[in-house]
């Protein structure tokens, strides 16, 4: 299975729906750019689940690739000639990747949910007991994370028990599934860290309960959130979605054009864009972000 000729040409594209806000060509642009490659292009697509294997199938060669967001990122996979094992594990993908056998599927989102976790407590921290609340599309590669980088322990808060199709991913892990009706102050005084994957209004008034432990909140508009100002009011760490933004990015890049992505400028670009001012661990806001 062949990838892109390094410093060849092509083009890329993000699909989904809604899309017009998409961020990902500030990132991959800004790639560009700094990497010299002046035959890329990179676009918007506006492409639901059912749209997607057309737009992908009749992609012309100078389509490398795409990046996949909601609602495509199911879609994605199935439609894959061939498929990544943590695509596979996580059950979605974000990434297609043209090779010369067909459309390789791929997740970064969990190298974006890594990239944050760096942030968050250090690359050699060990992680004892995280919390995760939610259990949708971003729980999963959040958990799948997780339990690579070898925690010993992950609760899953969410409101419906969804444990049956999120166990797979937390083999060799004690874990354990909670609802909203647990006393939730004492638990997230007990955790080593949050990783909040589900929108502000989901969490509308819980905010002081769980406001307890350092915090990734996958949220970035609007910024802080509730929940990310209450623990910083209480003297923790947080950190938000525009770094898993950029750091699921950086793969995808590599993968599409062959070439070790500038890491740096692509972030400085996206964090210039949304004026943000990002600092070492910590992520404060300058002005009003845009949306994804």
């Amino acid at each position: 299975m062949s990838t892109a000729i390094p410093g060849g040409s092509g083009k890329a594209a993000v699909l989904g729906s809604p899309v017009d806000h998409s961020l990902s060509p500030v990132l991959h642009g800004a790639g560009y750019e700094a990497a010299g490659l002046k035959g890329w292009t990179y676009e918007r697509i506006e492409c639901d689940a059912e749209q997607l294997p057309g737009i992908v199938g009749g992609a012309g060669e100078e389509y490398r690739g795409f990046s996949v967001t909601m609602p495509g990122k199911f879609a994605a996979l199935e439609l894959a000639d061939h498929v990544s094992e943590r695509a596979r594990a996580i059950g979605s993908a974000n990434t297609l990747v043209r090779t010369d056998s067909g459309w390789h599927a791929d997740n970064t989102d969990c190298e974006g949910i890594a990239g944050a976790l760096d942030e968050l407590v250090g690359k050699r921290t060990a992680i004892g007991h995280a919390l995760v609340i939610g259990g949708g599309g971003t729980a999963r590669p959040a958990l799948w994370s997780l339990a690579e980088r070898g925690a010993e322990k992950i609760t899953v808060l969410n409101r419906s028990d969804r444990s049956a199709e999120l166990l797979p991913l937390l083999s060799g892990v004690e874990s354990d599934f909670v609802d909203f009706e647990r006393d939730l102050e004492p638990l997230a005084m007990s955790v080593d860290l949050i990783i909040s994957t589900v929108p502000s209004a989901a969490l509308k008034g819980r905010d002081k309960e769980l406001g307890h432990a350092p915090l990734f909140d996958v949220i970035y508009n609007p910024w802080p959130t509730p929940l990310a100002t209450r623990a910083a009011s209480n003297g923790h760490l947080t950190v938000g979605g525009l770094v898993m933004l950029a750091c699921q990015s950086y793969s995808q890049f590599e993968q599409f054009t062959g070439v070790a992505a500038p890491r740096e400028e692509m972030r400085e670009a996206l964090f210039r864009h949304v004026g943000w001012v990002a600092t070492t661990g910590v992520t404060r806001k300058n002005r009003s972000s845009e949306q994804r």
